[in-house]
């Protein structure tokens, strides 16, 4: 039997709006339901409000070609705003909601409570905070084992990331049955236990932190400084994670770099945390040892590298940053400045 059948998301914002597109998109009826008690008139004005915001993410997506105008419409004909007056019987239908409401823990509180008393025992229920752990707000929910989080990255229509964090009490079935979803629909699913931050914003947060600090510190430009993580991060990490970088690079390059920049700048937060000095003291340094973060096993390092490249290469000609050779020679007068 197929799941789901019917798709709601309770908060009528702009996560609420993108997720409904994400599931609309994949052939799914979804309901953006307001969450929020309003009067008749700003019922409409807000109805009206996502419809024309769907639309414009519709037609973007039309411009760059991912679907055609009879798509468009389609898509746009599955998504149905419901007032808060009729949110009841919308919750009841509903075999997947996903709260979106704003990051306030009494508005959390109180849908959470709303939703999950009126949503039939089958359905699963995920909140799409980006800021609250899974356990604090599983109070909130009856029947928590059907309740966790999933973090979506904006805009949720086109990034194709969701993070997945269960709770103590969330069913491991529940977690597996979104995750396939997900992955049917093209998205990659992740699963991580909770802790402040899942792994994107954690991540994401230490490196725009030490990207301000480098302007701070004159060390460059604003400009040149996201032109490096462009050309630089940008590429190499959509090709291998960060993870995997540090195996094909090598654990003790991470060691010994982290070791010398924290006694060079003083900052003890570049120091290599236990775990990679673990890895040292064992011999496991990655690709060359035959195991660090991963186990590469006996296979053929050169195999995976080719891989890598390729996904580069690739990378590089759709942004046509890789020039034919031997026609990039410049003439240099005698002010040594090109000609």
């Amino acid at each position: 039997m197929s799941w789901p059948d019917s798709v709601a998301t309770f908060g009528a914002g702009r996560m609420g709006r993108s997720i409904a597109i994400v599931f609309a998109y994949a052939g799914y009826p979804v309901r953006i339901i307001d969450a929020k008690e309003r009067s008749d008139a700003e019922s409409d004005a807000l109805c009206r409000a996502v419809a024309a915001e769907t639309e414009l993410h519709l037609q973007t997506l039309e411009h760059f070609g991912v679907i055609a105008p009879p798509q468009r419409r389609e898509i746009g004909a599955r998504i149905a705003f419901v007032p808060r007056g009729a949110a009841e019987h919308a919750l009841a239908e509903a075999d997947l909601v996903f709260e979106g409401v704003p990051e306030v823990l009494e508005t959390k509180r109180a849908c959470l409570d709303f939703a999950s008393q009126r949503m039939h025992s089958d359905a699963v229920l995920a909140s799409a905070t980006s800021t609250m752990l899974v356990d604090h707000l599983a109070q909130f929910v009856h029947g928590p084992e059907r309740f966790l989080n999933a973090h979506w990255l904006n805009p949720a229509f086109v990034m194709p990331l969701v993070e997945l964090s269960p709770g103590a009490r969330t069913s491991a079935a529940v977690v597996e049955r979104l995750k396939r979803l997900l992955e049917a629909m093209g998205k990659v699913p992740v699963v991580c236990a909770a802790s402040p931050g899942y792994i994107v914003p954690r991540i994401q947060a230490l490196a725009m932190n030490e990207a301000a600090r480098l302007v701070e510190e004159g060390v460059a430009t604003a400009e040149d400084i996201d032109k490096a993580t462009r050309y630089g991060f940008g590429f190499r990490f959509a090709a291998l994670g960060l993870v995997e970088f540090i195996d094909f690079g090598g654990v003790d390059i991470l060691y010994y770099a982290g070791r010398y920049l924290a006694e060079a700048t003083g900052e003890q937060r570049f120091s290599p945390p236990a775990i990679v000095a673990e890895h040292m003291a064992a011999g496991r340094i990655g690709v060359k040892s035959g195991q660090g973060f991963y186990n590469h096993g006996q296979g053929d390092a050169r195999v995976a590298q080719l891989a890598v490249m390729s996904r580069l290469i690739d990378m590089l000609k759709s942004q046509n940053l890789l020039r034919a050779p031997g026609n990039a020679r410049l003439e240099f007068g005698a002010s040594n400045q090109p000609k």
